[in-house]
């Protein structure tokens, strides 16, 4: 992976807005519901043009397409693997039903037309990776696209979910224990983490598992009994990603991309010597929003692998404040104080904007004047730190 060392490199953690044409041909894909293939597909080319154009317009270094083929960050893996059906239960998370005003209030948000991150298919079969061909799609659609453009990103990522929030939240009815269900899922993932790395991106494992169940699936049980699954998990990724070097995979972690009180979010601190068991290369951390700002400290306590670069959150994904670039800059130059070295620091969002089609919380205009605050703060940044 590039690290910042002639000026602080621009990225975001994936997802990007979808015009309402696409989020509701998704809503009726991530239902099985019949479309047409031709139309389908030309609605994602062209979402897919205008979040790389834009991407590029205001200043992102490290971008991808937005993935807008896919109808969420990880119900999309029910069209490529074998073994679901039906539906799932996931807890809501703590926080929100914590307080009912607050609930009264998510409501709103609730009866919108989105694709259900709460009721996805669960595995009532032996989980296959079966069908590589809408990876291999994704990949050199992506690729024509960019090489469309006059000037392209110095590198490119693509994400995937990571086997831990896949077993998360598509339950579990046909494994006689959850790490034969999850380690089933790393073997069948392997197939496409590999192939998205041989195709010259950088991978992005999209792992909020590794944090936000502790408030979801974990929020009536033990600190260690949550750990337990965390280390549980990252046995899996490691042996997805056996035979890709650590240095082409970066590991994203949040604590769910929503607006809420998140007053039980797991701090930092008690995962964060965990998440460096991963085989990767770069953590991708949310370090923007009101709840984390200040765990830039846990790196003193537990400093970051000698090879490992940090993607900072600077940019929050859940509110339509556009941050100042003075703001995004100090920001940065706390992670790279933190740290140590600013050539090991990428300015970056919390997570995506769009993680499931129609649940983006900020309006796409806003995005981009966010995203261009993003390079704006990181060209201060690098003035007073390079």
């Amino acid at each position: 992976m590039q690290r910042s060392d002639r000026r602080i490199l621009t990225t975001h953690a994936g997802s990007l807005p979808r015009p309402a044409a696409l989020v509701e041909m998704m809503v009726r894909r991530s239902r099985r519901e019949p479309l047409d293939a031709t139309k389908f597909a030309s609605t994602v080319e062209e979402a897919t043009r205008h979040v790389v154009a834009r991407q590029l317009e205001v200043g992102i270094d490290v971008g991808n397409n937005g993935e807008q083929p896919r109808e969420s960050f990880f119900t999309y893996v029910q069209h490529r693997l074998s073994g679901f059906g039906g539906e799932s239960r996931r807890p809501v998370m703590k926080d929100i039903v914590h307080f009912a005003s607050f609930l009264e209030l998510r409501r709103a948000i609730f009866a919108r037309s989105m694709v259900s991150l709460m009721n996805a298919p669960k595995a009532i079969g032996e989980v296959r990776y079966v069908d590589r061909s809408a990876v291999e799609r994704e990949c050199a659609d992506y690729q024509r696209i960019l090489r469309d453009q006059p000037a392209g990103f110095g590198e490119s990522f693509m994400s995937a979910a990571s086997p831990g929030i896949v077993a998360a939240a598509m339950a579990n009815e046909y494994y006689s224990t959850y790490p034969d269900y999850v380690f089933a899922l790393a073997e069948a993932l392997r197939a496409e983490y590999e192939y998205i790395v041989s195709q010259g991106f950088v991978l992005q494992l999209d792992c909020p598992d590794l944090a936000m169940e502790r408030h979801t699936s974990f929020a009536d049980r033990s600190l260690a009994d949550f750990l337990e699954l965390v280390d549980c998990n990252i046995t899996a990724i490691n042996r997805a990603l056996v035979n890709i070097p650590s240095d082409r995979v970066r590991l994203h972690v949040c604590w769910g991309n929503y607006e809420a009180p998140h007053q039980f979010d797991v701090p930092l601190d008690d995962i964060l010597a965990h998440l460096y068991r991963a085989r990767v290369g770069a953590l991708v951390l949310s370090m923007a929003n009101p709840r984390h700002a200040h765990e830039h400290r846990c790196f003193a306590r537990y400093p970051l692998p000698k090879d490992w670069l940090l993607i900072v959150g600077v940019i929050d994904t859940t509110t339509n404040y556009v941050e100042h670039p003075e703001v995004v800059a100090d920001r940065i130059e706390l992670a790279a104080r933190a740290i140590g070295d600013p050539r090991r620091v990428l300015a970056g969002t919390d997570c995506g904007f769009d993680t499931a089609a129609g649940l983006g919380e900020v309006a796409e205009e806003v995005v981009w004047e966010k995203l261009r605050a993003l390079r704006a703060g990181a060209d201060l940044a690098t003035r007073r730190l390079l």
